[in-house]
């Protein structure tokens, strides 16, 4: 089998971000998920972001077929967008503009379903349209 997309989710909660992705491989299942890991909170345990811990993630996940991190809010996004620009993350990382939970959700289906990159970046962009009513 062909490596798979890796998707790292960053958000300002340890909790959180292992929720999302606990959630995102439930709801992928079927067999293997492609490999998806929690970068939440600081090294310390409290809220807030580290570029250690999201290095950390990219490289666990990264399989060469490349990265989407997908993003909470504020500062996570800032920390990514510095780290990508100062060339701190391995190349073919990408930061995905998608809502956090159903972008992750979506995100981790289309990877574990063999799709590229650019199909995981616009299967979790396209959750910007999903509609609750």
């Amino acid at each position: 089998m062909s490596a798979q997309v890796g998707i790292v989710l960053v958000s300002h909660s340890g909790p959180v971000a292992e929720s999302v992705a606990e959630l995102a491989r439930g709801l992928a299942a079927g067999g293997a998920t492609a490999p998806v890991a929690a970068a939440g909170g600081t090294g310390a345990g409290g809220l807030g972001t580290s570029t250690e811990l999201i290095a950390e993630a990219v490289r666990a996940v990264d399989g060469g077929a490349g990265v989407a991190v997908l993003v909470d809010l504020g500062s996570a996004v800032l920390t990514v967008k510095a780290m990508l620009a100062e060339d701190e993350l391995p190349p073919g990382t990408r930061m995905v503009d998608a809502p956090f939970v159903e972008g992750a959700v979506a995100a981790v289906v289309t990877a574990s379903a063999g799709g590229d990159l650019d199909a995981v970046e616009a299967a979790a962009s396209e959750a910007y349209d999903y509609r609750k009513a």
